[in-house]
């Protein structure tokens, strides 16, 4: 468990963060990670904890639906903030416009539906991509659509500031475009300059963490390598947690 001091970046005093990266439909890894986070809570003598979820809880994996359900019930072993990735921008304008079909299912989301228990080459046969949407509304309960509904697009504690992809360079912070918040990639990986807090971010898979000065990448590709990833920020401290340890 790699430990490094930042000292011109902290976490608010007496507070313990943990960050947790892109899902993408595992839930067993979840319930893993999870479990590492509970026997992490039990060293230190941090008085506030809260669990940071960068989003893209959905697609790809085989289980979105225990994702979102566990989420959904906040059951985690410290209190969840649970932000908003592109996966989820795309899935909310889904269940609003059949046609969003198509690119539903370029991000993986033939996944989630299946989850569901929606086969969409049936349904496709039956009635087309109406079908396919009013056979997965029969069966996505009102908590789990409520879930995406109520993400929220970034989160600030302390010098860090997170969200799903990242933010435009030379933007002040509380002046970011949502869609930059979820979708960004080019312009905010390429920057090496400082932002106005450290920014932590998954959306871009990667086989480590970046670890990096101005911005910390906690998508280690988990539905593809079996690594989920939780960044620990207390005081001026970054370690990790990963379902591979």
């Amino acid at each position: 468990m790699a430990e490094t001091t930042i000292p011109t970046s902290a976490t608010p005093e007496g507070m313990r963060i943990y960050a947790i990266g892109d899902v993408h439909g595992r839930a067993d890894l979840l319930d893993r990670l999870a479990q590492g986070i509970e026997n992490d809570l039990k060293t230190g003598d941090c008085q506030e904890t809260v669990a940071v979820f960068v989003g893209d809880y959905i697609d790809r994996g085989l289980d979105s639906r225990g994702v979102i359900d566990r989420l959904a019930r906040r059951d985690f072993p410290a209190p969840i903030v649970t932000l908003r990735g592109n996966h989820e921008d795309v899935m909310l304008r889904y269940l609003d416009d059949p046609a969003m079909l198509d690119q539903l299912a370029a991000f993986g989301g033939l996944t989630t539906l299946a989850s569901y228990g929606v086969d969409a080459g049936k349904e496709m046969l039956r009635g087309g991509a109406p079908a396919v949407l009013a056979a997965f509304l029969s069966r996505f309960p009102d908590s789990h659509r409520r879930f995406l509904e109520e993400t929220a697009f970034s989160a600030e504690y302390g010098d860090y500031f997170f969200c799903h992809a990242g933010v435009r360079p030379h933007v002040p912070l509380d002046r970011q475009d949502p869609q930059d918040l979820m979708w960004i990639r080019y312009e905010f990986l390429h920057y090496k300059g400082p932002f106005d807090k450290v920014i932590v971010h998954g959306h871009t898979p990667h086989a480590h963490v970046e670890n990096l000065p101005n911005r910390i990448n906690l998508d280690t590709h988990a539905f593809k390598s079996g690594v989920l990833t939780a960044l620990v920020l207390e005081g001026k401290e970054r370690r990790f947690i990963d379902t591979a340890s």
